[in-house]
């Protein structure tokens, strides 16, 4: 035999043989996914259903707003569009959180409290709390409180379910660990819990900002897009609603908020600058009056043109460079003088783009700090990395501010030197119209600068009074369905449904994966491949008999009879091949001790007898002989024990020439059927040396002219090698495997030694066969004697 033909040719895919595999435990699936079923309907019946509520934004252009964009021609504000990623982080901000949870209360929660779960209330609440605390100490409240809401005024309070209940007083203090309560009844709705149980929840405010800012998800709708989807899933539909639309609202007043602070700021700054400029020109504007007054003066001719056009230009330069000194030193003198963090004035007018922007910066920091100091306090370490930056940004600027201090008093100097040079020329004039001059150029350069300043003011008001939100509300806050969201019904029972099947399902597979052992005889025809497999013995309860009667119409009589008819078939071939003998001469062995191979070889003889043929059953295990305990039942006829030889067996018969073989034949009447059994005899020193005599094959043969079967009960294989040594005698050899007990693995040695030609005539049968697996997969059964299950036996 060649294993690898056996490999390839019993590896082949039968879909009914798997199919049967598992629907012969139907009843298993169909109790697992009941229990699935189940769990999954109590599971959907005590699960909190979560609501969802979406909101859609669009994030609008920074330059848009008001105030900048007033200012675009200093170009303060440049590279100032708001990114979309920024502004998302900005919205779920954990400062824009407690000030949503600040203003829906949601560090207080109520619960209506039930059997199994409690459902939470929420605008309908039964009373209202009031602590005689600090504000500040609000925030950090961690109480539980469970109330019995006995009457319209006392009810009963603790701090534990279990605790025992104080009696309390509607609008009197009661006492907890932070601090003095009083709880009054809400008149609109306290009715409706009159009698019940109501527990109260009390988180700090940072817990309940953190809940809702992780549970809301915030996206863009498109790559590019300035347009945000807000989500949030709560057990409320409303309080899901009023969340999104108050986070909404906290989001566009506090962009509007800075936006105003930075205005008024820079309007203040502008009134200053007009209230120096104007005393400027105020004295120039006096000056002329003084010379012309002085000197009666009405009109003076013009200059040389050249002279006074070069002047003139050279004038204004210095003037404008004299007004951006005198700018940048006002703006040196604000960062300088400053002891804490204020915003810092914008769009003043000066030229240098990184003031500008500096400047701009140190004012978002400063604006986020003192959002954050209205929640926390300075020594807060996220305060304290904010108050290092704007130190860092404060010394930037006012190194910044030093350097265009110095450029423009190099270019002061050096227009004024020019200056000089030009004023020597003009000098020739004479001296009124000269000084004329000067006072009128003045007054023109201080008027125009008042102007501009003038100007820019009412458009800073103007800004500041039409100042927009950062966002656009597209949808307002709204529920998508009035279904829940979570737990999703449909979807739950289809996976507990999966589940119920697929627990069997593995733990079925798993087992035959890792099973190694013969079931029937379809499993073990896939091993044997062309060695016959001549039939399949029951599995016998206690109650059961062992050994099969006259006209027997059980299960195990009934295999029996196939197994003979198989046999005789298997002879009957053996015999059209031409050769010598009977061919009778029928060995039972098996692989271990306890496969059942004495009980094969004793109801074989048995069912072969009820032909009314002759059979001889010859015990020859002579190390562990039980075929002389098998019969001792009260089946077996009286007559037949005391006719027994109990002195000579085959051992005697095999080491003693003087015993003949009508000494050893014991003649035995069971259930009315007539057997002749050559027992074992004792135990021998040398069972293996006493097996090679040449009597042993005598004696067969002598057996075998004078019975038509030869039943002998050999030793197992794989244990001792009896079998082995008498094996040449045997014209068939049945080896006896166990459901549930043999490998497959055994199977392969007496294949093994077929092949090898050390064993002839083999074929196999399963004994101890389940009744569900009987037949080929358990396909079907033999009919005779069968008895009906209860349902609850799988």
């Amino acid at each position: 035999m060649n294993n690898n033909n056996y490999n390839s040719n019993h590896q082949g895919f039968d879909l009914n043989e798997i199919i049967g595999t598992y629907t012969k435990y139907w009843k298993w699936f169909a109790l697992s996914v009941i229990l699935a079923v189940a769990i999954a309907f109590v599971y959907l019946r005590y699960a909190i259903p979560q609501y969802a509520a979406v909101a859609k934004i669009q994030i609008l252009e920074q330059q848009s707003s008001g105030t900048l964009d007033l200012f675009q021609d200093l170009n303060l504000f440049s590279n100032a569009k708001n990114k979309v990623e920024d502004e998302i982080e900005i919205l779920k901000s954990r400062s824009n959180f407690i000030e949503v949870a600040k203003s829906l209360d949601l560090n207080i929660r109520m619960y209506a409290m039930g059997n199994v779960i409690s459902s939470e209330i929420y605008h309908d609440q039964p009373v209202k709390l009031s602590f005689l605390i600090e504000d500040a100490l609000m925030s950090t409240i961690n109480l539980s409180l469970f109330l019995d809401l006995k009457s319209n005024t006392t009810f009963g309070y603790s701090l534990a379910e279990d605790d025992p209940v104080t009696v309390g007083s509607f609008g009197r203090n009661i006492t907890t660990p932070f601090g003095d309560l009083v709880i009054t009844p809400n008149p609109d709705s306290f009715d409706k819990y009159l009698g019940k149980r109501v527990k109260i929840w009390i988180v700090p405010m940072d817990m309940a900002a953190m809940e809702y800012s992780s549970k809301t998800m915030i996206s863009t709708t498109a790559d590019m897009s300035n347009i945000l989807n807000i989500s949030l899933q709560d057990p409320i539909k409303e309080k899901a609603r009023d969340v999104l639309a108050e986070l909404i609202n906290v989001y566009n007043a506090n962009a509007i908020k800075d936006k105003k602070e930075i205005a008024d700021r820079t309007s203040n700054f502008i009134n200053d600058r007009i209230a120096e400029i104007y005393t400027d020109l105020s004295t120039v504007d006096e000056s002329a009056e003084d010379l012309k007054t002085s000197r009666g003066l009405t009109d003076i001719a013009s200059q040389a043109n050249i002279n006074l056009n070069i002047g003139a230009a050279n004038q204004q330069e210095l003037a404008n460079y004299t007004t951006q000194l005198n700018i940048a030193s006002s703006m040196k003198d604000i960062v300088t003088q400053q002891d804490g963090f204020d915003v810092l004035p914008t769009n003043i007018g000066l030229s240098d783009a990184t003031i500008a922007n500096t400047t701009n910066r140190f004012n978002q920091i400063v604006q986020e700090r003192n959002r954050l100091l209205k929640s926390s306090n300075e020594k807060n370490p996220v305060i304290v990395n904010l108050d290092q930056e704007l130190q860092s940004l404060k010394q930037t600027m006012e190194a910044s501010l030093d350097g265009v201090v110095n450029n423009l008093s190099m270019q002061v100097n050096n227009l004024s030197s020019q200056q000089s040079i030009i004023n020597s020329r003009i000098y020739a004039a004479p001296k009124n119209e000269r000084a004329l001059r000067d006072i009128t150029r003045q007054q023109q350069t201080t008027e125009s600068l008042y102007l501009y300043l003038l100007q820019k003011r009412e458009e800073a008001q103007i800004g500041a009074a039409s100042t927009i939100p950062k966002s656009k509300v597209i949808d307002y806050p709204y529920n998508p369905t009035p279904f829940p969201v979570s737990p999703k019904r449909n979807i739950i029972v289809l996976a507990c449904l999966l589940l119920g099947l697929l627990v069997p399902f593995s733990v079925i597979y798993v087992n035959d994966l890792l099973d190694s052992k013969i079931h029937n005889m379809h499993s073990l025809e896939r091993i044997t491949n062309n060695v016959p497999v001549l039939g399949e013995l029951p599995r016998l309860s206690k109650k059961d008999q062992k050994m099969v009667v006259k006209d027997d119409r059980s299960v195990l009589a009934e295999s029996l009879r196939i197994l003979r008819t198989n046999l005789d078939y298997v002879i009957k071939s053996k015999s059209l091949q031409k050769n010598p003998g009977k061919n009778n001469i029928i060995y039972v062995t098996s692989s271990v001790p306890g496969e059942g191979k004495t009980f094969l070889s004793s109801n074989l003889s048995m069912v072969l007898a009820s032909t009314n043929k002759k059979v001889l059953l010859v015990g020859a295990d002579i190390r562990n002989p039980k075929l002389y305990s098998f019969f001792i039942g009260d089946a077996i006829d009286k007559l037949s024990r005391s006719n027994r030889n109990k002195d000579k067996g085959l051992t005697e018969y095999l080491y003693d020439d003087s015993v003949e073989t009508k000494d050893l034949i014991n003649p035995m009447l069971v259930h009315h059927n007539t057997i002749d059994v050559i027992y074992s005899g004792r135990i021998p020193p040398n069972p293996a040396e006493l097996l090679m005599s040449k009597r042993l094959k005598t004696l067969l043969k002598e057996v075998s002219e004078t019975y038509d079967y030869v039943i002998v009960d050999t030793a197992p294989m794989m244990v001792v090698s009896d079998t082995l040594l008498i094996s040449e005698y045997a014209d068939h050899l049945i080896y006896v495997t166990r459901a549930g007990v043999t490998e497959k693995k055994a199977v392969e040695f007496p294949l093994k030694l077929q092949e090898d030609g050390k064993i002839k005539g083999l074929a196999f049968v399963v004994n101890d066969v389940n009744h569900s697996n009987l037949g080929y997969g358990g396909k079907y059964g033999y009919g005779y004697g069968k008895t009906l299950k209860k349902w609850w036996k799988f």
